[in-house]
């Protein structure tokens, strides 16, 4: 579901949101459109998922199903309230969650990683499941986020459709907007139920995906340090 306002940073939202436009990394999206319904707030989010239920209904009906049926009735209600408050709230960016952190006064310079963070989303062509698991490492500079910030990020992002291609380079250009630095690295490994449910029908791939930046490109032993300790393994 949908974060909590008070662990909710609209402001940050707009911030990161700019900065992926300029990257060109942003979700593709008519422009403003979230901030237009923002000025209604909840009456214009009710049109809009009263809408959504109205079209799906109609899918319903297209495919011959009986929607009299107790069992399907309030499917196109269920779909529609899914689609705006848990599968899709990553799109609204006034649900951009608080990221807080702190000086880094201890003065760490070694790597931090998060892993196996899980990674919830849709894929934007066939509008089915993406699921596996997000690792991100960093090397602080100046700043520390919370550790529960990280996977905040991740799971923002993954609330939208997406492409795993771009769901990743979000993450990290994010990260390395808000922590201001280029030691970044974002490995996620995800299954797709496009491929596994449909077309080729492959139940056995994953398809992973990886951005990296800083040190992580240009020292070969920094990332093969990162790798080894995803992996669960210690450099000798």
């Amino acid at each position: 579901m949908s974060l909590q306002s008070n662990k909710t940073h609209a402001n940050l939202g707009a911030e990161v949101k700019k900065h992926l436009v300029s990257l060109g990394l942003d979700t593709p999206m008519v422009p403003n459109y979230w901030e237009s319904l923002a000025l209604e707030a909840d009456e214009a989010k009710k049109t809009v998922q009263n809408e959504i239920q109205e079209s799906f209904r109609h899918i319903m009906e297209l495919m011959g199903l009986d929607l009299s049926d107790d069992s399907l009735e309030e499917t196109p209600k269920r779909v529609a309230k899914m689609f705006l408050h848990e599968t899709f709230w990553g799109l609204d960016w006034n649900n951009f969650p608080k990221v807080t952190v702190v000086s880094n006064k201890m003065k760490y310079d070694e790597m931090v990683i998060e892993r196996n963070i899980t990674v919830s989303s849709t894929c934007e062509h066939h509008f089915l499941p993406i699921l596996g698991k997000a690792h991100v490492a960093y090397i602080p500079k100046e700043k520390v986020p919370g550790l529960s910030k990280l996977n905040r990020i991740v799971e923002f992002f993954s609330r939208r459709p997406q492409i795993q291609e771009r769901l990743t380079a979000q993450i990290h250009a994010t990260l390395c907007h808000i922590l201001e630095t280029d030691d970044v690295a974002v490995i996620i490994e995800a299954e797709h139920l496009c491929v596994k449910t449909r077309g080729v029908e492959d139940p056995c791939s994953d398809t992973v995906t990886s951005k990296i930046s800083g040190v992580f490109k240009t020292v070969p032993r920094a990332k093969e340090e990162m790798l080894m300790l995803i992996a669960g393994q210690r450099s000798s």
